[in-house]
């Protein structure tokens, strides 16, 4: 007899595919839900919407948030194919800002920036798990690589602004009444607003090494799909 062959189901290969179209897709629904329960909020209620943007929508994007953080075990155990250290500070970014500022301080939750910021997120996060998705089951449209590719450029530099002007608006609340933030303990409280006025500076920092990465990572990307047949 033979060598036995594995059922294509059992194939490493396979399994590990399978897994990430079911992570891609939960994050994908997330995502996509986040943005049209807040679309249809603001064409029900108007601008009164974006006030509880985060009661809203808040848990959910929270869950998405600490789901994404398996991205970074992913790159490390080679099961996606990205690099490790700007991942990280894209995460490092998001972390801070929704659990650091806007979850333990209930009067940020309140300004419009959050609602803004989520805005940016979610659109970045839609066309991504989108992209990933179908290129895990081997489908590639043209159309959405390029909007994969092309719409953080836009976008990845307002969101680091929002999210400055996030830790800019918390400031004044986590001076005046630190100790009475939700979820950070006194001692954290008190020193906390010393550390967004250093993490402001290495936000910025983190953006030029993120879009030196993404850039690199669009051209290379660009170049292989020009290189074949056009598919529509």
């Amino acid at each position: 007899m033979g060598p036995s062959v594995l059922p294509t189901w059992l194939q490493p290969r396979y399994r590990k595919n399978v897994y990430l179209f079911i992570y891609y897709l939960v994050q994908f629904c997330g995502h996509s839900w986040i943005l049209t329960n807040m679309t249809a909020r603001f064409f029900s209620f108007g601008k009164d919407s974006m006030v509880d943007t985060f009661y809203a929508i808040g848990l959910v994007m929270r869950v998405c948030q600490s789901i994404s953080l398996l991205e970074l075990l992913h790159i490390y155990i080679g099961i996606e194919s990205n690099h490790l250290f700007p991942r990280f500070l894209q995460l490092t970014e998001r972390v801070v800002i929704l659990f650091g500022v806007i979850t333990s301080q209930e009067e940020i939750q309140e300004k419009y920036v959050v609602c803004v910021l989520f805005i940016f997120w979610n659109l970045l996060d839609m066309v991504r798990y989108t992209y990933s998705m179908l290129s895990v089951i081997g489908i590639s449209y043209a159309v959405l690589t390029w909007l994969s590719q092309t719409l953080w450029m836009p976008i990845y530099p307002l969101c680091v602004l929002a999210e400055a002007f996030t830790i800019y608006q918390s400031l004044p609340y986590f001076e005046s009444f630190g100790a009475n933030s939700t979820m950070l303990p006194l001692d954290i409280s008190t020193c906390f607003p010393y550390v967004l006025k250093l993490y402001l500076l290495v936000l910025f920092i983190g953006m030029y090494f993120t879009y030196s990465h993404l850039y690199t990572e669009r051209k290379d990307v660009l170049r292989v799909i020009s290189a074949k047949p056009k598919k529509m």
